[in-house]
C-alpha cells in the first residue's frame, strides 16, 4: 500500500496486541514523521497512524486553512474534517485495527482538527490528547460523545491559544466528553511536563493491556 492510497500521505507503524492506536496530528509546518517519536514515547507498543495535512500555508503543511492567526476558514475546516474522518475509517479497515481504540494526539493545528472531529461527532475517535488547542468552531448543537475521554494541555503563557482552551473544554463537556484540562507553566511550545502528564493519562485511560505495564 502506498502512502497516499488512502487519501492522505501518511505513515503507519504497527502496534502490539492489546495496545491502543494513536492518531498523530502535527502542527503547522510539520509532517507525517514529526510526532512519531512522541507517540512511541507516550505509549510503547501502540500502533501509530500519522497523516500529513493537505493544506499548504507558505509551503507549510496544515490540516485546514486559516484566514489569519486564530481565524479559521470554517468552510475549509468542515470539508477537511470530513476528509480526515473518511481517511480514518479507511485506515482502520486497511490496517486491520478492528476494535482497537483510536486516540488522537494532536499539537496546535493538529489538536484543532482533532477537536473538530469530536465537536462534529464524527464517531472516529475513542479519546484525544489535545496539546495547545483552540476552539475550531462553535457547534449549533452538542455532539453525542458519550463519555469519550479528552485531555487538554494548555499553556498559561500561550500567546496563540490564550484562554480559549477553557471554552473548548466547556464545549466538549456539553457534548458528554469526560474532559480534563491541565494548565502548564509554558507558552505554545511543548514542555516535558506535557509528555509526563499525557503518558500517565493514557496509561490510566487506555493502559489495561499487558503491553502497557
Amino acid at each position: 500500500m502506498t502512502a497516499t492510497e488512502l487519501g492522505f500521505v501518511h505513515r503507519f507503524v504497527p502496534g502490539s496486541a492489546g495496545a491502543p492506536a494513536l492518531l498523530l496530528l502535527h502542527g503547522t509546518g510539520g509532517d507525517e514523521s514529526d510526532l512519531l517519536p512522541l507517540g512511541a514515547q507516550l505509549v510503547p507498543g501502540a500502533a501509530l497512524l500519522s497523516p500529513r495535512g493537505q493544506v499548504l500555508e507558505h509551503g507549510m503543511p496544515r490540516f485546514f486553512r486559516r484566514l489569519a492567526e486564530g481565524v479559521f476558514d470554517q468552510e475549509d475546516l468542515a470539508r477537511r474534517t470530513d476528509d480526515l474522518a473518511g481517511f480514518l475509517r479507511r485506515a482502520r479497515e486497511a490496517y486491520a485495527l478492528g476494535d482497537t481504540p483510536l486516540v488522537a494526539v494532536g499539537y496546535s493545528n493538529g489538536a484543532n482538527i482533532a477537536a473538530s472531529l469530536l465537536l462534529k461527532g464524527a464517531g472516529v475517535l475513542d479519546g484525544a490528547v489535545l496539546l495547545r488547542p483552540m476552539v475550531p468552531f462553535e457547534p449549533d448543537a452538542p455532539a453525542l460523545l458519550d463519555g469519550i475521554p479528552t485531555l487538554l494541555l494548555a499553556g498559561r503563557q500561550d500567546p496563540i491559544a490564550g484562554r480559549t482552551p477553557e471554552r473548548l473544554a466547556a464545549l466538549l463537556r456539553e457534548a458528554g466528553s469526560d474532559v480534563e484540562l491541565v494548565w502548564q507553566a509554558a507558552a505554545h511550545g511543548l514542555v516535558q511536563a506535557d509528555v509526563d502528564i499525557a503518558t500517565r493519562w493514557l496509561r490510566t485511560r487506555f493502559g489495561d493491556s499487558d503491553s502497557l505495564r
